[in-house]
């Protein structure tokens, strides 16, 4: 079973958390089922950016991204090589090191 380490988040989980995940499971749904809340605006419709991360390890192993996902993605704040849209995330069988971003987009127009 693939272990996936999400690196501390100040509010998220600041402590950071490693999980067993099963291969083939949804990666924000294996972060909300671990207490870890990820901002999720549209409800895993792929509508929105507010669910990004950064997966920093393990990256080949996630199921091919989609159009649909890349073209929300470049709306992304902070989108780098490695992101993702975690609601669009499917586990595959090597390990993760995700990073959730300090901040969404949703999070940066409040400020």
């Amino acid at each position: 079973m693939p272990k996936v380490v999400f690196l501390p988040h100040e509010e998220l989980c600041p402590e950071g958390l490693a999980l067993d995940v099963a291969e083939g499971e949804n990666l924000l749904d294996a972060a909300l089922d671990a207490g870890i809340d990820i901002e999720h605006a549209c409800d895993k419709s792929c509508a929105c950016t507010t669910c990004h991360v950064i997966i920093r390890e393990g990256f080949d192993s996630l199921n091919e991204s989609t159009d649909t996902e890349d073209d929300m993605l470049d709306k992304a704040w902070g989108l780098e090589v490695d992101s993702r849209l975690s609601c669009q995330c499917i586990v595959g069988k090597e390990d993760l090191v995700v990073e959730i971003p300090k901040y969404s987009l949703n999070h940066a127009r409040e400020e």
